[in-house]
């Protein structure tokens, strides 16, 4: 990789953002809204620049402001670009939504500064060329989300969710460290050009480096709100819904995102990499079956987000990384929209008195969509010529799209809508599967100077991956067959027992005394918010006692 003085045009992006923030909170009464609007497509304007840049150029780094091989370095590659164009494009729609969203306020300004802040901090962090910078960044957009999430002080709800991620967060900042502490050691240098350049020399990592691999896990785990520290994330939804939007479609993406880029070295450990895959693989099949039962729509976009994070990070075990940043900008695009038009929708179905269709159906009308699903993956997987013995990761994860697939299916097939819908239903499962795998293929073309080839893994990842793909299809099946199932005492306080997250959160609560008065001084509470979060807290309590 060059070094060369234009990798430093990315830097002008948050720079503005960060500049727009020192503006609004030392001069400005009241936000600009054309000059907030300007910045943002600015910034826009700016991260695609970068990309014509890198396709004609190639990839390169600024020199290193900092000694002994660690400090602050921009990086410019496909990969950092990817994020930056991501960012810029949700960050102006986040802080245009927010115009609006919070007019009149009198603390607009405040929080518009504090959205600035993290977003620039954000762009900084997925530009990083140097583990340093990297790791100061993690910290920062924490930091920043944290003020974000406390920006009503008297909703007590959120200040406790804000609790609780600080304390996650800041076990997942320490193992950060400590990873990199062990990088820097093993390599003598910061930059992750030389890094990942070390790294692919090697045959194999010793313990250091095993190790090392393990905590960025552990960070990114904890990054991204996984079982069971995934609680805080769903008792956010009292934070403005601009700050639900950025978390969901952008912060929480760190830890795929850091994954990613670490993907040189998380390819060679065979620990971290089976990590990856129970934690992640657990964690996005008890979120999806969980989500399924939220009666609120914000608590059911928070259940969403864990399924989808662990996803990701779940194909980061199974080796998929092209896969796995395709799924994080789908998921983000598609995860701000729903947060910012949440309440439109819940408006538009209760004027509708929308009817959901009964989903009771045949045994034998769900082995057919099952097949279906399963002609159609074929068929692209043989048109893209995937290998099964070369590309079994690939594969596997295909697989999942076909369990997708047959959800798809089967409602079209139980329905009354005939051959039509069940055409209609084939037709969108189709464009699915021809969705995943072209810009699978894309993403791989685009990314691949940035990740390892695809690799053959050993046998105990093999079995790890096979052993996730039962249980997954295990909880498919069950779902679709579940409108056929005789309902009884069992089935109704399972479904408690799912709506309450299975009290994963309860127990780590308890665990890290969320629920103890004062337990917390900084958080600054009234007496009022003081007795309503005690209440609060005894009616979780008395809920996880009843059920038992």
């Amino acid at each position: 990789m060059q070094t060369n003085l234009y990798a430093l045009v990315p830097l002008v992006a948050p720079l503005l953002l960060y500049g727009l923030a020192i503006m609004l909170l030392f001069k400005w009464k009241k936000p600009a809204k054309l000059l907030i609007e300007t910045i943002g497509w600015l910034g826009i304007f700016i991260s695609l620049a970068c990309a014509f840049i890198v396709y004609f150029l190639g990839s390169s780094q600024s020199m290193l402001l900092g000694s002994s091989g660690l400090g602050f370095a921009i990086r410019m590659d496909p990969l950092s670009i990817t994020m930056l164009i991501m960012i810029a494009l949700l960050g102006f729609i986040v802080l245009k939504y927010s115009l609006n969203y919070l007019d009149g306020d009198d603390r607009q300004n405040i929080f518009i500064a504090r959205l600035a802040t993290t977003i620039a901090s954000v762009e900084l962090l997925v530009i990083a060329g140097n583990i340093a910078q990297l790791f100061i960044f993690w910290v920062i957009t924490s930091i920043c989300l944290h003020y974000l999430l406390i920006f009503y002080k008297n909703r007590p709800q959120a200040v406790a969710a804000a609790r609780k991620k600080f304390i996650v967060a800041r076990i997942g900042d320490f193992s950060f460290l400590a990873a990199c502490i062990l990088l820097y050691l093993q390599f003598n240098t910061g930059n992750l050009e030389l890094i990942f350049e070390k790294a692919s020399a090697v045959s194999s990592l010793n313990t250091a480096l095993t190790s090392a691999t393990i905590l960025l896990v552990i960070a990114a785990v904890l990054k991204s709100a996984q079982f069971p520290t995934h609680g805080w994330l769903i008792e956010v939804v009292e934070t403005p819904t601009p700050v639900s939007a950025l978390l969901h479609a952008g912060l929480l993406n760190a830890g795929p995102f850091l994954m990613v880029r670490m993907a040189f070295l998380m390819n060679m450990s065979e620990p971290a990499s089976l990590l990856l895959i129970f934690i992640g693989g657990f964690t996005a099949m008890i979120a999806s079956v969980v989500f399924l039962t939220q009666p609120t729509v914000k608590i059911a976009l928070g259940y969403s987000s864990v399924a989808h994070m662990g996803f990701m990070l779940l194909i980061c075990g199974f080796g998929v990384y092209t896969a796995a940043i395709l799924h994080l900008v789908a998921h983000s695009f598609y995860k701000a929209h729903a947060f910012l038009s949440s309440g439109s929708v819940v408006d538009t179905v209760k004027a509708k008195r929308v009817k959901l269709p009964s989903r009771k159906g045949s045994i034998g009308r769900i082995i057919t969509s099952i097949m279906i699903a399963i002609v159609i993956y074929g068929l692209f997987s043989w048109i893209w010529g995937i290998k099964p013995d070369e590309e079994f990761a690939l594969m596997a994860t295909g697989a999942i799209i076909v369990m997708g697939l047959s959800q798809i299916i089967a409602p079209a097939l139980d329905s009354s809508g005939g051959i039509k819908g069940i055409m209609k239903s084939a037709y969108l499962a189709f464009m699915v599967a021809l969705a995943f795998f072209s810009l699978e293929k894309g993403a791989h073309y685009l990314l691949h100077s940035q990740i390892p080839t695809h690799y053959e893994p050993t046998m105990v990842i093999k079995m790890a991956v096979l052993s996730i793909l039962i249980l997954f299809a295990l909880v498919v099946l069950l779902q679709l067959m579940a409108p056929n199932l005789k309902k009884g005492s069992f089935t109704y306080n399972l479904g408690i027992h799912l709506r309450n997250g299975l009290y994963a959160n309860v127990i780590f609560d308890r665990l890290i005394g969320a629920l103890k008065k004062d337990k917390f001084k900084w958080a600054n509470l009234t007496v009022e918010e003081e007795q309503r979060e005690e209440q609060r807290s005894s009616e979780i309590k008395l809920s996880l006692e009843s059920q038992r």
